[in-house]
């Protein structure tokens, strides 16, 4: 049976009753603008900032947020396989961009934001001091996640009555008002110390910023054309250059010697990377992105749902460790004895006595998984690994080939992309300490490179070229050639695919319309901007849905 079916119904009513209860919380602002008559008049009160920063909750899952970002891209895709994972075909829509003003996820997103820009007004105007910084920063954060997603953000003063109709501000407009925003709230904030990813840093600012004004011209397009071409100023060019080099700065940010301290089980400590994150707590955690993908006999038992594309699959080069390494797959010790493989079994010699077992592998490798798959026998942890079998007692072998529409189980290559502790995985991995990332500085570094290449002025020695090699050096790659704008974006897909920045780096490059695997044809441009729910224009006057739709 589909464990997705589950967790779907589960969210839907969460949703459901999330719309019920939104004119208790947030008439106009919470789910769906539905506008009821309020219990009282007057203006709330300041929430606490941790209170505050649960609104993230939203932005980490498989549903919802990351799926309009990846599912509508060439990095994922949500098969059918048989009656599993048809969901009234809310994946297929997304990746076919064949999505209008009803669809479910898209409503649910604009609830979610919406809400979130609620509670980061009420901080941002009502807080005092590092907590009001803290509070500009997410409203910042939220507001262009609604201006990207949306091309409008809705505003509303926190002491505005409850009956109030927000104000809609043109995605043209509100880039600037986010900029402003940020760059006064920076000096409030602390310095990044490498214990405070979780909160809004000066670093965390700066990167959102770059992020601003790389994506200005994108913002500042047309709304009748909105997938451009884009005129990238040399200025806001500058200016990204400028951010990322204050965030090259802290000595505590560099590249890992190690792709994966960013996403394993012990990145919260172990990544030289991360720069803002939600943190494995409240609920959070990164199981739906290793399950989303994983088969029913893999350990531990997956949902056997989404795939990344062949195309995407196959612009990495062997060797490359984002696309295949082992370094996650037996549970790390402090020891550094010799180490013996017996029968599948990791031995570490000891200086007396016979040798020790510490711990057995859990059979699959860390990033993308192809052929046949091996796991733990009785899908336990410590048992002999062997070649898994698919619920027919066919030999489990995953194949590239995938199609939004029909699919057996073993279609489609899966992803790894945090990997889970291996002390809990025989638990289903759910207290595995992953965090997710919001910002990371191979991102940063990268915005620099494209910025460099889109008319900046290269700082400190560097190019385009010399940035990415940088990086890819790292990843166990060597570069030669020349630097241009595809080869960025393919190495920006290659560094930070599942992270839910690939439809935003798409559109910006001009090629989210492409026609891609599994949708032959070319998009309208207006699908660059999703529409706004019909729900939502019928409570707030100020609406007007997006050219298009």
């Amino acid at each position: 049976m589909k464990t997705f079916s589950k967790i779907f119904t589960v969210s839907a009513l969460c949703s459901s009753m999330l719309l019920a209860a939104s004119c208790n919380i947030d008439p106009e602002l919470g789910a769906n603008n539905v506008v009821l008559p309020p219990p009282t008049e007057g203006a709330p009160a300041a929430p606490s900032i941790g209170a505050v920063y649960s609104q993230l909750n939203n932005l980490v899952g498989q549903y919802g947020y990351q799926a309009l970002q990846e599912h509508s891209t060439d990095e994922l895709l949500g098969p059918t396989r048989g009656t599993d994972w048809d969901d009234f075909g809310t994946w297929r829509r997304l990746h076919l961009h064949t999505w209008g003003p009803d669809h479910n996820q898209i409503n649910d997103v604009w609830s979610q934001v919406n809400g979130a820009l609620f509670q980061t007004t009420l901080a941002a105007e009502l807080l005092s001091g590092q907590a009001k910084a803290e509070g500009q920063f997410l409203r910042s954060y939220f507001r262009m996640i609604s201006a990207d997603l949306f091309g409008v953000v809705q505003s509303r003063p926190a002491t505005a009555p409850s009956r109030g109709i927000p104000n809609v501000i043109p995605r043209a407009a509100a880039i600037d008002t986010i900029i402003a925003e940020l760059e006064s709230a920076v000096a409030g904030l602390p310095t990044f110390n490498g214990t405070n990813k979780s909160v809004a840093t000066k670093e965390a600012a700066w990167a959102l910023l770059a992020k601003c004004y790389l994506n200005k011209a994108v913002y500042k397009a047309s709304a009748t054309t909105p997938a451009g071409p884009y005129t990238f100023a040399a200025a806001d060019m500058n200016k990204v250059i400028q951010y990322c080099d204050l965030i090259d700065a802290n000595p505590l940010l560099e590249i890992d010697a190690n792709y994966w301290d960013n996403f394993k089980w012990d990145n919260g400590t172990a990544s030289s990377e991360n720069i803002f994150v939600r943190k494995n707590s409240d609920g959070i955690n990164v199981v739906w992105a290793t399950n989303m993908g994983g088969h029913y006999n893999q350990t531990p038992s997956g949902w056997n749902g989404f795939t990344t594309l062949s195309n995407f699959y196959d612009s990495f080069e062997d060797g490359d460790i984002r696309k295949k390494d082992t370094v996650a797959g037996i549970l790390q010790y402090n020891v550094s004895p010799s180490v013996v493989v017996v029968d599948s079994s990791i031995y570490f010699n000891t200086a007396s006595g016979p040798r020790t077992s510490y711990n057995r592998l859990t059979g699959i490798n860390a990033g993308f998984l192809v052929g046949q798959v091996q796991g733990p026998q009785s899908q336990k942890i410590g048992q002999k690994i062997v070649n898994l079998k698919d619920r027919s007692g066919n030999p489990l072998v995953l194949t590239k080939n995938v199609s939004p529409f029909f699919n057996s189980e073993v279609t489609g290559i899966r992803t790894n992309k945090f990997p889970l502790d291996p002390s809990t995985i025989n638990d289903g991995g759910w207290g595995s300490a992953n965090d997710f990332p919001f910002f990371r500085f191979a991102d940063v570094r990268l915005m620099k490179a494209e910025a460099i290449l889109r008319g900046g002025t290269g700082t400190n020695g560097e190019t385009a070229l010399s940035i990415v090699a940088g990086i890819r050096s790292q990843r166990g790659i060597t570069t030669t050639g020349t630097m241009d704008l595809p080869k960025l974006l393919a190495e920006r897909g290659r560094e930070i695919y599942l992270e839910g920045w690939r439809r935003n780096d798409l559109i910006r490059f001009g090629a989210f319309n492409n026609p891609t695997q599994g949708r032959t044809a070319a998009s309208e441009g207006y699908k660059v901007v999703y529409p706004i729910p019909t729900i939502a224009l019928s409570s707030n006057p100020n609406l007007k849905q997006n050219f298009g739709y």
